[in-house]
């Protein structure tokens, strides 16, 4: 693999969700998450991490060392046994003892070189045979709408039913029971949560002090701006509608100004100024007119360049040809229209 990542970075991204519901909240019904002060739409960070693992498994083919370790109904345990027994043979079942500390500390760096997600977002691996916890480099915030959202309840019509609670023996029984049934009785009513439209503002940070730790590599970064960029390309299904997002993908990279190449290199580590200081380089707000948006082409997106701090690279990253992600320092690509540059 390539050579860990050196620089702190920021990145920030816009996306979109058009006649659908972009993150459920399970304790509210599956309705949109929402801010209930201002009516800001939220989407979670792990419904965020959980697409860039989703199409990692997909561009990869779920192998190592680009495996995920957080995968869909799966034993967590499984792949950390395994660790135990390619590093040290196996591992203690006594609770009271258990692994060394040097035998947990094989298991932990064989889980890290094997799984994209550990080595990006960190993991904790104390659930059974033990390989400890890992803090991973690349962490993601919730991401927030631009402005509020109007969550809606639409009814629909299911034409058939499936009573989860009657269990017959045989698909002749099941017939017959359908037989004589009033045509109404044979179908229901169901429920979909959606917004209108919404567009949200992503926000990631990538620490070169951990990355060192996990081994996230320069071409795991690259993966990653390629995951966030299509994400949702792969993950369509009828409850999310429309969601896109919105190249490109605008990332904050730390050079460091010192003449002296040691000391410049810890200043691209520690960083070279606030990272809420360069998210509000990005604006983005709603066009003369408009007062419910209802599409990407109703807002306006500012970059303020010219604010840009010293020591700090901007990059764009946009599609390239072959599916890969292409990152463009210091100038606005000329595919990226809608973003005007002050």
């Amino acid at each position: 693999m390539s050579d860990t990542v050196r620089n702190r970075y920021e990145f920030v991204w816009l996306f979109d969700c058009e006649n659908g519901n972009p993150n459920g909240d399970p304790d509210a019904g599956n309705a949109p998450r929402l801010d209930p002060q201002d009516m800001h739409g939220l989407v979670s960070d792990v419904a965020i991490k959980r697409r860039i693992r989703n199409y990692v498994q997909i561009a990869r083919g779920n192998n190592t060392p680009y495996a995920i370790f957080v995968e869909h109904a799966t034993n967590l345990n499984t792949p950390i046994a395994r660790a135990h027994e390619e590093e040290n043979g196996g591992y203690e079942v006594d609770k009271k003892k258990g692994p060394k500390k040097a035998e947990v500390d094989k298991a932990r760096g064989w889980m890290c070189r094997n799984f994209y997600d550990i080595r990006a977002f960190g993991a904790v691996m104390s659930t059974g045979p033990n390989a400890g916890q890992v803090r991973g480099p690349v962490q993601v915030a919730f991401a927030r709408s631009v402005d509020p959202i109007l969550p809606l309840d639409i009814s629909i019509t299911r034409m058939a039913i499936a009573e989860p609670d009657q269990r017959l023996e045989s698909s002749e029984k099941y017939l017959k029971y359908t037989e004589g049934k009033p045509e109404d009785s044979l179908r229901t009513m169901g429920r979909k949560a959606l917004i209108p439209y919404g567009l949200y503002v992503g926000k990631g940070f990538i620490s070169a002090h951990l990355a060192e730790g996990t081994g996230f590599s320069e071409e795991d970064l690259a993966l990653l701006w390629e995951a966030l960029l299509k994400m949702y390309e792969h993950d369509r299904s009828s409850s999310k509608g429309v969601m896109s997002v919105r190249e490109p993908v605008l990332v904050f990279k730390h050079v460091g100004t010192d003449t002296n190449e040691t000391q410049r290199g810890q200043q691209a580590k520690l960083g070279c100024a606030a990272a809420h200081r360069l998210f509000a380089l990005l604006e983005v707000k709603k066009k003369e007119g408009v007062e419910a948006p209802r599409c990407f082409a109703d807002y306006q997106v500012v970059f303020h360049q010219s604010a840009l701090p010293v020591g700090v690279k901007i990059g764009f990253v946009v599609s390239a040809e072959g599916g890969k992600a292409l990152i463009q320092w210091d100038e606005l690509p000329g595919t990226a229209k809608h973003v005007e540059v002050k």
